[in-house]
C-alpha cells in the first residue's frame, strides 16, 4: 500500500486514541460518536474558554475624563 491509498491516522482530540482521518469516518477528527459528543458538550457548557483578565473599569464603560 502506498501513502495515497492508506488512510491517515491522527490522534483523537478527546481521548487521545487513534482516529482515521478520512471521509469514511463520519466523526473525524474524533474516533467515535461518543468522543465527538463529549467534546461538543464541553463547548456547549462553556468548559472550553479562552482565559482573559477583566479590563479595568475605565475601559468597560469608557473613561469619564474623556467624555
Amino acid at each position: 500500500m502506498d501513502s495515497q491509498t492508506r488512510p491517515k491516522i491522527v490522534r483523537c482530540p478527546q481521548c487521545g486514541g487513534d482516529s482515521v482521518y478520512a471521509t469514511s469516518n463520519l466523526y473525524r477528527p474524533f474516533c467515535s460518536e461518543r468522543c465527538k459528543n463529549v467534546d461538543f458538550g464541553a463547548w456547549a457548557s462553556e468548559t472550553f474558554r479562552v482565559p482573559t483578565e477583566a479590563p479595568p473599569e475605565s475601559e468597560l464603560f469608557g473613561d469619564p475624563k474623556l467624555q
